[in-house]
């Protein structure tokens, strides 16, 4: 008789009807990391070669955000002024005292 081995349950597996906010995150950032091992584990070949794709990446994240600043100040430019202006208000009273 042979035995199949039993798979770990992922997060989505795993249904609590108590579900607290807490719990909900902590099994969001196991399938976030879960996803992201197959990144950092992949063979590379070198140190310097792993430090320049990382950089990469970070470079394409920041551009993608970015982007997505550029793009809803253009949609929505009263709106991104203001909240400018109400952060420089606060900061100048901040700074002030």
């Amino acid at each position: 008789m042979t035995q199949s081995p039993i798979a770990a349950p992922t997060p989505d597996d795993i249904v609590v009807e108590d579900d607290t906010l807490t719990q909900r995150l902590d099994r969001e950032a196991d399938a976030i990391l879960g996803s992201g091992e197959s990144d950092s584990f992949a063979p590379t070949a070198s140190v310097r070669q792993a430090v320049r794709d990382d950089a990469e990446r970070v470079r394409q994240k920041v551009s993608d955000q970015i982007d997505d600043a550029r793009e809803g100040i253009r949609e929505e430019p009263m709106r991104t002024t203001l909240y400018a202006l109400g952060l420089g208000v606060i900061i100048g009273l901040w700074l002030r005292r």
